[in-house]
């Protein structure tokens, strides 16, 4: 525990949303998920510039997704799951993120790592990680950043052990259970694994003051002596200690990180329609026409340049949306794929047969003898590593768990990690489906990108100055995108798109596309 104070909203204040939320139990359909969400959205955005200002650890917050169902939308019915795609996922996300950019974005984070299991696990070790965190309704945080390499891990005996530290810790201070990830010693090979988040090796530093998202709780973390069995690494086995190559070997393996990266488009695009959305509201009811133009108006909604500038950012904003919807059911069309818990999904592209996605976007393009390998060829290669491990006993956090029976009992029905077999459909997609849908995800990401900071920018252009008071809490929006614009650098998802354009080469699976 962290002897640093931190200061967490109140659960309580929700008591009658979360009296509501239950009565109504969870959403059977796609419309009924959204409109939850807007729920949601309209309840947070209430008064989240007066939160955002206070920037209190958002416990309260992440109890009101818990009740509405959001944070198991995505999980198999048999566990009180949604059981919706990731289709639905992603508008959820952008729904919520209109109301409160920070929530969206825990919302996002949290969905990606309690699904991970699905893509890098075995079936059983799939099954046991969503009987846990479906079950139990938990939050998931996560300190994971491929660019850190200072947390390390040993492996002693039948556990691996987690010391060292993380700069970014997303949604860990408020969260049920931590995702660590770190570099097994002596080895190029990352390993990721859930732990319990409430145990003395986990010490935040509780120093997240960004300038934006300041409710995601991301600062760093220290991370002591968390021993962890290593029947939990997903992907990896327990007897030789090493990475699955028919669960990890395959290009599916990979498919967390354009995944993610579509959350994080998904978000940006919902907070900058919540900014045009707060700011129409605004412009339509407090901002004054100017009366030194020449051609003088009653109201400010009647002005020329204040319609073409809404038009302007309507426009732009509603074409994100449908790059992102269309990127969004592609996601969920391979997830289906490959046998993936969800509703189910047709391909949204009405194509013929073994037409690819990147016939679709540039149909004139002649492939030309660029040398890279065939799928066959593709599908043999080890794409990074993706080696995430579900819990088993998180009650048992210390080095006594070890003594304890630890290493040799779990409850959570795992097979040692040798269920090599049990992988479903998900050899099915290949290397080039796989570079298609990450082409995709980062034209979105530069379309979203772009238009999310003009936008959150502009709108202060059709308010007036009295907007810029930090009551109505306008900037906001444009904090959040740019804060979280720099994660990774969006030049880089250009230049990926421009290689896909002129090159007809998919994007290299890493750790960011």
């Amino acid at each position: 525990m962290s002897k640093v104070q931190r200061v967490y909203t109140d659960p309580a204040i929700y008591a009658t949303e979360h009296q509501q939320f239950k009565n109504e139990g969870l959403p059977t359909t796609t419309r009924g998920w959204i409109q939850r969400a807007q729920a949601v959205a309209e309840i947070l955005g209430r008064d989240a510039a007066q939160r955002d200002i206070e920037n209190k650890a958002p416990r309260a917050e992440v109890s009101l997704l818990k009740s509405a169902g959001l944070l198991k939308i995505l999980g198999p019915k048999k566990y009180g799951g949604g059981e919706q795609t990731w289709e639905v996922g992603y508008k959820v996300i952008r729904e919520v993120s209109k109301g409160d950019g920070s929530l969206g974005m825990l919302l996002g984070y949290h969905l990606l790592w309690s699904t991970t299991a699905n893509v890098v696990g075995t079936a059983e070790q799939q099954d046991s990680a969503q009987a846990v965190i479906i079950g139990n309704n938990y939050f998931v945080g996560g300190a994971v950043n491929p660019r850190d390499s200072d947390l390390k891990i040993t492996s002693e005996g039948d556990e691996i052990v987690f010391n060292g530290f993380k700069n970014f810790n997303t949604g860990g201070v408020v969260s049920d259970l931590t995702v660590l990830e770190g570099v097994l010693d002596g080895t190029e090979d990352h390993i990721f694994t859930f732990v319990k988040t409430e145990q003395p090796g986990i010490i935040f530093s509780h120093n997240w003051d960004s300038v934006g998202l300041r409710l995601t709780e991301s600062g760093s973390v220290k991370i002591s002596d968390i021993r962890v069995p290593w029947t939990d690494a997903l992907g990896w086995d327990a007897s030789t200690k090493r990475p699955v190559p028919e669960v990890l070997g395959i290009p599916f393996a990979s498919l967390l990180l354009p995944t993610i990266q579509l959350v994080f488009s998904n978000f940006y695009l919902g907070i900058a329609e919540g900014a045009l959305g707060a700011a129409s509201q605004y412009t339509a009811t407090s901002t004054r026409a100017w009366p030194f133009g020449g051609d003088n108006k009653e109201k400010a909604s009647e002005e020329f340049y204040i319609l073409e500038r809404y038009g302007e950012f309507r426009a732009h904003l509603a074409a994100a949306d449908a790059l992102a919807d269309r990127a969004g059911a592609e996601i969920a069309a391979v997830y289906a794929s490959a046998g993936q818990y969800g509703s189910v999904v047709v391909d949204s592209w009405h194509g013929n047969p073994g037409e690819t996605l990147f016939s679709k976007i540039n149909p004139n393009f002649q492939k030309a003898a660029s040398g890279r390998p065939s799928e066959n060829e593709a599908l043999g290669k080890i794409n990074p590593p993706y080696t995430i491990t579900t819990e088993s006993i998180f009650q048992n956090t210390s080095k006594e768990s070890a003594s304890n029976g630890y290493a040799s009992h779990h409850s959570n029905g795992h097979s040692n990690g040798n269920g090599h077999a049990a992988v479903g459909q998900r050899t099915t997609v290949t290397a080039q489906r796989r570079g298609e849908v990450a082409a995709l995800v980062a034209h979105v990401k530069v379309v979203t990108t772009d238009t999310g900071l003009n936008v959150t920018s502009g709108i202060f252009e059709l308010l007036g100055s009295r907007a810029t008071g930090k009551k109505y809490g306008f900037d906001r929006y444009w904090r959040d995108i740019r804060t979280h614009s720099l994660h990774d650098p969006v030049a880089y998802k250009k230049r990926e798109v421009g290689v896909y354009q002129l090159l007809g080469e998919i994007p290299e699976p890493t750790w960011y596309t």
